[in-house]
């Protein structure tokens, strides 16, 4: 399945394309606090909405994300009333919302854990109604804190995480399959790192596939939920064609959907097979997934 990112994306570019990637058939819509462009996505979806009758507020889903300074029960709360501000009068809910990254602390982790499941648990509540929640960037250890705490009633629905060939996570993947948490993978083209790869290139080159098309079709293949970004509005169309049109759904999380075939030579696979790489491209270079506290 694949899902439309705006990490990046100036609030003045996001309208534009959001609203495209709707037209060119995305369901699913990544934003988050620190990319402060929520409320133009927002927008974005209910002119797509009001625009195509034929689609309803269900069939799109609209993800943020809790930044790191927020987290804790009080601000979290108060981030959440803040969320609702921007985007609860263009639509009445936020499908998901995520914890950014575990680099907090323990304490604050579950503060703002509870915080959300309160929120999920209370679709009346007087802040803001969400569907469900998960996390991003989160490793064993913090997904450990999760399902320990005494106090768990929601569990994380994914987890959201840069994965790449070169940054294929097989242990935190598997940890996830074995508790039922979806992977969702960010930064799939290695936001163009890696796209000279001299490797990376001779598989364009013998296969005659399009580099770009030879990671996410990599990623779509290993199961995961893809988060393609691009500021380019023709590159949404290309990156979106890569996949087969899925059977509607009403939740787009819903692994049993249909996805068609997604076809890769079994050779450019075993090329791509690293699993003892671990070169992590963004967060400076500096894997959140195993963040100590301080």
């Amino acid at each position: 399945m694949a899902a439309f990112g705006i990490y990046a994306v100036p609030p003045n570019q996001t309208y534009d394309l959001v609203y495209e990637a709707l037209v060119q058939g995305y369901r699913h819509i990544d934003s988050a606090v620190y990319y402060r462009n929520e409320e133009e996505a927002a927008s974005a979806i209910a002119a797509f909405l009001k625009d195509h009758p034929d689609v309803s507020r269900r069939d799109i889903w609209f993800t943020t994300k809790i930044t790191n300074e927020l987290h804790g029960y009080e601000l979290t709360r108060k981030e959440v009333g803040e969320i609702a501000s921007r985007v609860k009068k263009h639509i009445e809910y936020v499908d998901m919302v995520l914890l950014h990254s575990p680099k907090t602390s323990k304490e604050k982790r579950l503060g703002s854990w509870k915080a959300l499941q309160e929120l999920v648990c209370d679709p009346g509540n007087d802040l803001l109604q969400i569907h469900t929640i998960g996390v991003s960037n989160f490793g064993i250890k913090h997904l450990e804190e999760i399902f320990n705490w005494d106090g768990l009633i929601v569990h994380p629905a994914v987890d959201q995480l840069e994965l790449h060939p070169w940054l294929p996570q097989l242990k935190l993947r598997e940890y996830l399959v074995s508790k039922g948490v979806l992977v969702e993978a960010y930064s799939p083209l290695t936001q163009g790192a890696k796209l000279n790869d001299p490797e990376l290139l001779e598989l364009e080159y013998k296969y005659k596939i399009p580099k770009a098309e030879i990671l996410l079709k990599w990623s779509y293949l290993q199961g995961f939920i893809v988060l393609a970004k691009t500021v380019h509005k023709d590159r949404i169309k290309q990156n979106f064609d890569v996949l087969p049109t899925p059977v509607a759904s009403d939740n787009v999380l819903d692994d049993d959907v249909h996805l068609g075939k997604v076809d890769l030579d079994i050779n450019i696979l075993h090329a791509l097979d690293k699993p003892d790489s671990h070169e992590v491209i963004t967060w400076g270079h500096q894997d959140p997934t195993l963040y100590e506290d301080e």
